[in-house]
């Protein structure tokens, strides 16, 4: 089945192409191919095999991302949203994982960082916050919003899941990149949550057996970005190569393709992609390799992780931006696909899960230095 999701993407990367604009113009994913991408099982990667999820290992998961990420940024996005949302059903009680996660059109998203607060009444929280970066929420069925769980002089994080019914969204996401994600805000007020229906990573324990929830939830998330980056810079990489062999810059009797400084330039940027891809997926095998022997992922090799996904999102976005700077005058008209891409790459960079400080967290590990490791 991992095969057939895999090549599923790949086989609907023509029409997503081909839709690029509609769906930047729409600043969200269309219903249909939400549905189109849903029938091919992309959302219920890492749901669990026991609730009806497929559970496929983590490189055949991230190849699906970067699949979809190259035929259009938003989209992988989109993808990499729900179907790490999908984690989550590893966390909460069987019948509850698979009333929320086991039909197989469902589509879940959300907001995991905390901004939400929320108080315990009886068996219920009583749930209010406004998320912003809430992507692809348009067509989810279940969202979550993380929250601090107030009361008697302690606070939790906790991840809070609810029906998209019961929220508002707020339609605010006009961006310089990834516009077609629709990762506007969404909100809720004393919304009343069954204490059943919520997780935390920190304080609670994967409910399902599998390797795959032996990986950390942060970091898969984190690689998911890199992932979708990866696949936006391989195809800019392409859409130059494609423009290349009938440029002739202004004064030139050579096309682009045919100038040195240009293949010199292509050579650099083919090597620094295929370098930061090789690393990331060699961590993720090692990774992967250890929680299917060890029942879990030390410290140093999460940060490895995090390292390899940063490292990733932000070598793509230099190569998204070297390809636009190729393409000359060409890149800067809305038709040219490079313009988008570069774009999508430098949106991409700022999500928290890769921004620079993950530098200073993971080499402060590296250091031997007391740190923080929740978040890796």
């Amino acid at each position: 089945m991992k095969e057939q999701v895999l090549r599923a993407i790949q086989d609907l990367a023509p029409t997503i192409r081909a839709r690029a604009a509609e769906i930047e113009k729409a600043r969200r994913l269309p219903a249909d191919l939400a549905a189109t991408l849903a029938q091919a099982g992309v959302f219920r990667m890492a749901v669990p095999k026991s609730v009806g999820g497929l559970e496929i290992e983590p490189a055949t998961l991230l190849r699906v991302f970067e699949a979809a990420g190259a035929a259009d940024a938003s989209v992988g996005w989109c993808v990499m949203i729900g179907a790490t949302a999908g984690m989550n059903s590893a966390y909460l009680p069987k019948e509850i994982a698979s009333e929320i996660f086991g039909p197989p059109e469902t589509i879940t998203g959300g907001v995991f960082a905390p901004m939400g607060r929320a108080t315990l009444e009886g068996d219920h929280y009583v749930l209010s916050g406004r998320w912003p970066w809430a992507s692809g929420s348009a067509n989810c069925h279940w969202l979550i919003g993380g929250a601090v769980i107030a009361g008697e002089g302690t606070s939790e994080d906790r991840k809070l899941i609810f029906p998209a019914t019961d929220a508002t969204l707020i339609d605010s996401w006009h961006s310089t990149g990834l516009c077609g994600t629709g990762s506007g805000e969404m909100e809720v007020r004393n919304l009343r949550v069954p204490k059943a229906r919520s997780v935390s990573y920190v304080t609670g324990k994967p409910v399902a057996q599998g390797a795959l929830y032996a990986f950390p939830v942060f970091g898969l998330l984190a690689l998911g970005i890199a992932a979708v980056a990866l696949g936006n810079a391989r195809s800019a990489i392409d859409d130059l190569v494609e423009l290349a062999g009938g440029k002739k810059p202004m004064g030139s009797k050579r096309t682009l393709a045919e100038r040195s400084t240009a293949q010199a330039s292509l050579a650099l940027a083919e090597a620094e992609l295929r370098s930061a891809r090789a690393f990331y997926y060699e961590a993720v095998e090692q990774a992967w390799a250890t929680a299917q022997k060890a029942g879990s992922v030390e410290a140093g090799e999460r940060a490895l992780l995090r390292l390899a996904a940063t490292n990733a999102a932000r070598k793509s976005a230099d190569v998204a931006r070297a390809m636009y700077d190729l393409g000359g005058g060409s890149s800067v008209f809305l038709s040219s696909p490079l313009q988008r891409r570069f774009r999508d790459a430098h949106v991409a960079t700022q999500h928290l899960m890769v921004s620079p400080p993950t530098y200073e967290l993971t080499g402060r590990l590296f250091m031997g230095l007391p740190t923080d490791t929740s978040q890796l």
